[in-house]
């Protein structure tokens, strides 16, 4: 391993943060300081999410009508979609890309640190006017986070702000998204190549080109919305010529790269991860990072996997579903790759490592659902069930979520200078695992026997199951609380950590002291053997 004193020597001159609170984090440019606004950030709306979600969990804890009237219990089921998915899973992802992406190839910074700086201060304001319709007249939107039309269309003045708040997200993305792009292809350290680069960083390169494809698609389909519903067009009216129909085609061009957008970042952290605690380098990078590209590029052509049953023809079902099992096979590469990098390892079960192996093994069940839902004429019987329900928790709660949460948990003593309390660590991870599943295995059994979404009140025959399902949401509404305690915890009286505090860990952000300085890399790291977390391996 390469002598990394002079490194530490270097960056003592460049800890000097901005004197103040406001120039500090309100005018920062720092990818350090913006990276934490975004996990700030992200981990209220979490809890903001979470709390919906206990609504509708209360609501559903048993038959009849009892805590929530109809209505508001779907402004809240709207909601903590629209909150999660824009608001906790995707900025949570930007905050880590921000954090750790300049640190993993040697730049000193972002390459538009100010544009960096507003895509950040956009977010706070979109999601105060988003969920400030539920204070107004009529209450916020309750048409689902899908927002078909004509159901979306019910609402009143919370359609208008919940499109101008989701145009405000998309303008986030893009330019961060712009913001990583020019980052990794213009500030790369000398002899960090693309193929040396850690697959963290290849993951976010490709995800960030998806955003830019497909949220100008998602802003086309809400200001037609948004004008079908105040200016008197009739794009997907029927009444007046428009076809509702066409609104899922374009919204799922959109939505199915988002949810690839949403998983991509969590397949580059588990690829980090899952090396350093094996002590071995990651079985078959140069095919991780091609399954990764493979992935991101059929997520473009299987869109209406989503609509089997709106009666397109029998050609399109087919090509819908062959296309969405084809995505199968690089899913299926990374895992058989992530399996056998833990093959003979030396493995170690820290915090980290325990939430990647959770990631895998979890992630996998929302795969295997959604190869059952590939499927047409069983798709037919899943549509609008709890089973797609479950589907997409099992993808995106212990998939982007567990991937997020052990990506602050392996980077954490690098931005703190300290070390978690493991037996904590291993507490929130058991208490975890045991709640989400308590969740959402048992929707799965909900689907299969017929129970439809997005509704307040359900037959009898629905009420065992349901009760599981509400007191696994009741105990995972406690995890995020825990993690608050256990970071506090460190940050007050954790161990100090030392510039490698993991022992099988490569890369050139563990070449810098910790706490990682506010200015890093001033001038260029000198790339030696071993410093790069697959020089060795991947030529």
């Amino acid at each position: 391993m390469a002598n990394t004193s002079a490194h530490a020597d270097h960056h003592d001159d460049h800890d000097h943060k901005p004197e103040g609170f406001l120039d500090r984090w309100l005018f920062t440019t720092n990818h350090k300081d913006i990276g934490t606004l975004y996990l700030i950030f992200a981990f209220t709306m979490v809890i903001i999410g979470a709390a919906m979600s206990v609504v509708i969990r209360t609501e559903l804890a048993s038959p009849g009508l009892q805590h929530v009237q109809p209505y508001f219990f779907n402004q809240m089921t709207t909601l903590h979609a629209l909150v999660m998915i824009f608001g906790a899973v995707m900025p949570a992802f930007v905050g880590l890309a921000n954090w750790m992406i300049p640190l993993q190839i040697g730049a000193p910074d972002m390459a538009l640190p100010r544009m960096n700086n507003w895509s950040f201060w956009i977010m706070p304001f979109a999601f105060t006017m988003l969920l400030g319709t539920l204070f107004m007249p009529g209450g916020g939107p309750a048409g689902g986070w899908t927002m078909y039309p004509p159901l979306a269309l019910q609402g009143g003045a919370s359609v208008a702000f919940m499109v101008f708040a989701i145009h405000m997200m998309g303008i986030s993305s893009i330019m961060g998204a712009i913001n990583i792009i020019a980052t990794i292809l213009n500030m790369r350290a000398p002899g960090v190549d693309l193929l040396k680069m850690p697959l963290f960083t290849w993951s976010w390169l490709i995800t960030a080109f998806l955003l830019i494809a497909v949220m100008p698609v998602l802003a086309g389909a809400v200001t037609m919305l948004l004008t079908d519903k105040f200016f008197g067009t009739s794009f997907f009216n029927a009444a007046g010529g428009g076809d509702p129909v066409m609104y899922q085609h374009i919204f799922w061009f959109f939505g199915h790269p988002e949810v690839y957008i949403m998983i991509l970042p969590a397949f580059g952290i588990v690829s980090e991860i899952i090396p350093t605690f094996s002590r071995k380098p990651l079985f078959g990078y140069q095919a991780m990072v091609y399954a990764v590209a493979s992935i991101a590029f059929l997520s473009f052509i299987v869109w209406a996997h989503h609509m089997f049953t709106v009666g397109m023809p029998l050609g399109g079902e087919l090509f819908f579903m062959y296309a969405t099992m084809l995505i199968a096979i690089p899913t299926g590469v990374k895992i058989f790759n992530w399996v056998s990098t833990m093959w003979q390892g030396s493995i170690s079960f820290e915090t980290p490592m325990l939430w990647a192996i959770g990631f895998v093994v979890l992630f996998a069940i929302g795969g295997f659902s959604g190869i059952m839902l590939a499927l047409v004429p069983a798709d037919f019987q899943y549509h609008d069930t709890y089973f797609v329900v479950a589907h997409f928790h099992y993808v995106l709660v212990t998939g982007a979520l567990f991937s997020i949460i052990a990506a602050i948990y392996y980077w954490w003593p690098k931005w703190t200078g300290r070390m978690i309390n493991e037996t904590w660590g291993k507490v929130h991870f058991w208490w975890t695992m045991v709640f989400v599943n308590l969740t959402f295995f048992p929707q799965h059994f909900l689907g299969l026997a017929g129970m439809p979404r997005r509704i307040p009140d359900y037959n009898v025959a629905f009420a065992d199951w349901n009760l599981i399902s509400s007191i696994g949401a009741f105990g995972m509404f406690v995890t995020p609380w825990m993690m608050i305690a256990i970071f506090a915890m460190s940050k007050k009286q954790g161990a100090i950590a030392p510039q490698r505090p993991w022992e099988g860990a490569h890369g050139l952000e563990w070449e810098v002291p910790s706490p990682a300085p506010h200015h890093t890399f001033t001038n260029p790291p000198v790339i030696k053997p071993g410093m790069l977390a697959h020089g060795d391996v991947t030529h």
